[in-house]
C-alpha cells in the first residue's frame, strides 16, 4: 500500500493524513446520505429548505432550482442522498477516490449555490468541503490504505 508511494517508513508516516482526511470525509457524507434516505419525508425537507433558501440563492442558480430542482424534488433528492452516501463509502474504503472526490465536488458546489454564501462567510462549508474533495481529488488519495492501491494494476481508469 503505502510501500508503493514511498518505501521509506518514516516517509510513509507522512501520507497518513490523507487517510485520516479520506475516511473522515467518507464517514461525514455516508452517514449524512444514509440519514437522508432513512428518511421518508426528505423530498419534502429539501423542497422546504431550498424555497427557504430562494431568495439568497446565487442569482444564476435561481431559475435551475426553480425551474428544473423543484418540479422534480424526488429525483433530486434521491440524486443528492445516493450521491452522498456512494461517495462517502468510496472515500472510507479508498475506491475510486478521484472518481468519488469529482462527485463531491459537484454535490458541494450545488450545494454553495443553493445558499448563495460568500467564500469567506464563516459559516460556509460547503467550501470547506469544496476545497477537501478538491485536495483529495489532486493527490493520490485511495492509493494510499485503500482499494485503489490493489485495484489500480486491474483497473486502469482508477490510476
Amino acid at each position: 500500500m503505502v510501500d508503493r508511494l514511498d518505501s521509506r517508513p518514516h516517509a510513509a508516516v507522512k501520507h497518513w493524513p490523507i487517510v485520516v482526511l479520506r475516511v473522515y470525509t467518507g464517514l461525514f457524507f455516508a452517514w449524512s446520505g444514509l440519514g437522508k434516505i432513512s428518511r421518508d419525508n426528505f423530498a419534502d425537507g429539501m423542497e422546504g429548505f431550498l424555497n427557504a433558501q430562494l431568495a439568497n440563492s446565487f442569482a444564476f442558480y435561481r431559475p435551475f432550482i426553480e425551474s428544473v430542482v423543484l418540479p422534480n424534488k424526488s429525483m433530486f433528492a434521491a440524486m443528492v442522498a445516493w450521491g452522498e452516501l456512494v461517495v462517502g463509502l468510496a472515500m472510507i474504503v479508498g475506491l475510486a477516490t478521484r472518481y468519488a472526490a469529482g462527485v463531491g465536488v459537484i454535490l458541494v458546489l450545488n450545494f454553495w449555490f443553493a445558499k448563495g454564501m460568500p467564500v469567506l462567510a464563516g459559516t460556509n462549508h460547503d467550501v470547506v468541503w469544496f476545497i477537501i474533495f478538491v485536495v483529495l481529488g489532486m493527490v493520490p488519495a485511495g492509493k494510499i490504505a485503500g482499494l485503489d492501491d490493489g485495484l489500480s494494476d486491474k483497473l486502469p481508469f482508477l490510476r
